[in-house]
């Protein structure tokens, strides 16, 4: 699994020195303050953090827009700020969008140990009844994913629709990616990292997706002990451990499950696995796209999501 966070810092110190950063074609330099205004989502990258109190503890959050509620779930070594500004506007045109930090995180307080994905989901419903939100549309990526699936099992009362990213079931029988796949995710150089992300004929996505986030100030990580806490978690996930992954099939709500078909984290074969253990279930699978393909395909995936949560 990709740690999202030390790859962006990584490619924030290329960005500044004016390095190649992908396949050897320079990057453009972060937007500016007196320019990034002008930028679709100026007004989520201005958006205030939050402090919700839980039953689970605080959690630092930003909530945009109005509608019908819709939460995103970010997955392994991401913050909040990992959700590109343009695609959370998008979703707020119709939606009262809430971002957030994991345990842990940013503002958010961490959660007993182990960490687990069911404990992370807890804390998730905690944040959904703090805000008074009621039946929610939850969207989850990677590690968020699994997250969302993990509360629709527990808490299925606060979830009215599922968005599964580029995930996998908690049943002990996905496939896990390629060697090459997991050894590029750890790497420290962020051209190889941000190529799991995105495939190779994607670099101008990937570099797109780098600035947008950078646009959101100040910058902050996911503490490595953290990370590394979620990499177990989605170890157990993955071996069955977790017993709301092994519930899956128990979810009753719509659910939609999405990614790329070049992913190299996520083979296609899970996504299929996973679509066909929830009921009605329905399966987009975006070509030549890879584990960001909600960036990468923004305008497809928005549309497809549209479509989706009415």
């Amino acid at each position: 699994m990709v740690k999202v966070a030390r790859v962006l810092v990584a490619v924030a110190s290329v960005l500044t020195l004016g390095v190649p950063a992908l396949s050897g074609t320079a990057v453009a330099a972060p937007p500016s303050a007196a320019t990034s205004g002008a930028l679709p989502g100026s007004g989520v990258v201005a958006a205030p953090v939050r402090v919700a109190v839980t039953d689970d503890g605080d959690v630092g959050y930003r909530e945009i827009g109005s509608g019908p509620p819709l939460l995103l779930i970010m997955g392994l070594g991401g913050t909040m700020d990992n959700w590109s500004a343009s695609f959370v506007a998008a979703l707020a045109a119709k939606h009262k969008v809430v971002v957030f930090d994991n345990a842990g995180v940013g503002k958010t307080a961490g959660i007993a140990t182990p960490l687990t994905i069911t404990g992370m989901a807890d804390q998730t419903s905690a944040l959904i009844s703090a805000l008074h939100l009621g039946p929610t549309s939850v969207l989850g990526w990677s590690m968020g994913g699994m997250i969302a699936q993990a509360l629709a099992v527990l808490h299925p009362s606060q979830v009215s629709r599922l968005v599964l990213a580029a995930t996998q079931a908690g049943t002990g029988k996905a496939t896990a990616p390629a060697a090459a796949a997991a050894a590029a995710a750890s790497s420290d150089n962020p051209s190889v990292v941000l190529s799991v992300l995105f495939p190779a004929s994607a670099s101008a996505a990937a570099q797109l997706y780098v600035l947008s986030v950078l646009r959101y100030q100040p910058f902050y990580t996911v503490p490595p002990k953290v990370k590394a806490e979620q990499g177990t978690a989605i170890d157990d996930w993955f071996a069955g451990r977790d017993a709301a992954g092994r519930e899956v099939a128990s979810v009753k709500v719509p659910t939609l499950v999405a990614d790329g078909t070049e992913d190299a984290l996520d083979p296609v074969s899970n996504d299929r696995q996973l679509a066909g253990l929830i009921k009605g279930a329905q399966l987009a699978l975006y070509p030549g796209a890879g584990h960001a393909f909600w960036f990468q395909d923004e305008r497809g995936f928005l549309a497809r999501l549209g479509t989706f949560l009415g």
